[in-house]
């Protein structure tokens, strides 16, 4: 590929990016508007406390377990293992919500009506099956 199609071709996804980003922009601040200014508070905050748990938390642990990694699993192990690790913690912190019930009403019973325990263990053990399934290919072929 030549300089001059690449940078063509990087014109036309810039295009198809703007095309979808700038509608769905409009469209979240307009349901920032309808929301009202007395709730740009707590979305401050919201917002705000999303940054300080993610580099507060989520990066050093992510960092720290990788770095564990590195001393106590073997080379082809050591990929899969981490992003078994980053895959299953964004499963667990999304799961918080409904394996807490937060929400739940006990007069409407049909909220969180799901077996949500059965099914984030579920998605722990096929985490860790692709784990062990790439661990394994990968240490083979090394």
């Amino acid at each position: 590929m030549n300089g001059v199609s690449a940078t063509r071709s990087t014109q036309v996804v810039r295009l198809v990016l703007a095309v979808i980003a700038v509608p769905a922009g409009l469209y979240a601040a307009s349901l920032l508007l309808e929301a009202g200014s007395g709730n740009w508070l707590h979305l401050g905050i919201w917002l705000a406390g999303g940054v300080l748990i993610h580099d507060g938390v989520i990066a050093p642990v992510s960092v720290a377990l990788g770095i564990a990694s590195m001393t106590v699993l073997p080379v082809p192990w050591r990929l899969p293992a981490t992003v078994g690790l980053i895959c299953w913690g964004s499963i667990t912190l999304f799961s918080i919500p409904v394996l807490g019930r937060f929400g739940a009403l006990p007069d409407n019973p049909t909220l969180l009506d799901r077996p949500y325990f059965t099914s984030w263990l579920a998605l722990t053990a096929l985490t860790v099956l692709l784990v062990g399934v790439v661990g394994l290919v990968r240490s083979r072929r090394s």
